[in-house]
């Protein structure tokens, strides 16, 4: 399964270069907890970031740092985010929780993420295509029937 890519704007290059300064101001090395700096671009143009602590027992990745910075400075919709590696590792895709957060808060929020043809942006519906769904009024969402077929191409129930 192909997943649409869209080439990056002017605008995604500005984000990427926002997260790479707030990494490479705050990081504290290569071993250190704080190797990962993300920015969030709101629908309004304004940028926010944050940046990882890493713990043993799975502290917050940048991306969810930069979401919460971007919440509590009054951000509420969102089309562009991006975590970007200290040490020059440039920019890197979200981990599995991220991803589902992601979809579940901000459905439609573009990704940029290193692919074969070099940074892209993607849509985080076509990132996770049959990702479960969530939210906070009606908590975990069933799988969507039509979803699944059987090898002759008719649907049936998901089990």
């Amino acid at each position: 399964m192909a997943i649409p890519v869209r080439e990056l704007t002017a605008d995604d290059r500005e984000l990427i270069e926002f997260a790479r300064r707030i990494v490479d101001a705050n990081t504290d090395g290569e071993t250190g907890v704080h190797t990962m700096g993300a920015a969030v671009r709101g629908v309004d143009g304004r940028m926010y970031g944050g940046i990882n602590i890493y713990h043993s027992l799975g502290g917050p990745c940048a991306e969810l740092v930069a979401l919460g910075n971007a919440r509590a400075s009054g951000g509420r919709e969102f089309s562009t985010i991006v975590a970007v590696g200290n040490e020059g590792r440039g920019p890197v895709g979200p981990c599995g929780r991220d991803r589902q957060i992601l979809l579940d808060y901000h459905p439609g929020i573009r990704v940029i993420l290193p692919t074969e043809q070099g940074l892209r942006s993607v849509a985080i519906t076509d990132l996770m295509p049959l990702a479960a769904r969530w939210d906070a009024a009606s908590g975990t969402q069933p799988y969507d029937p039509a979803l699944f077929t059987d090898h002759s191409g008719h649907s049936r129930p998901a089990e």
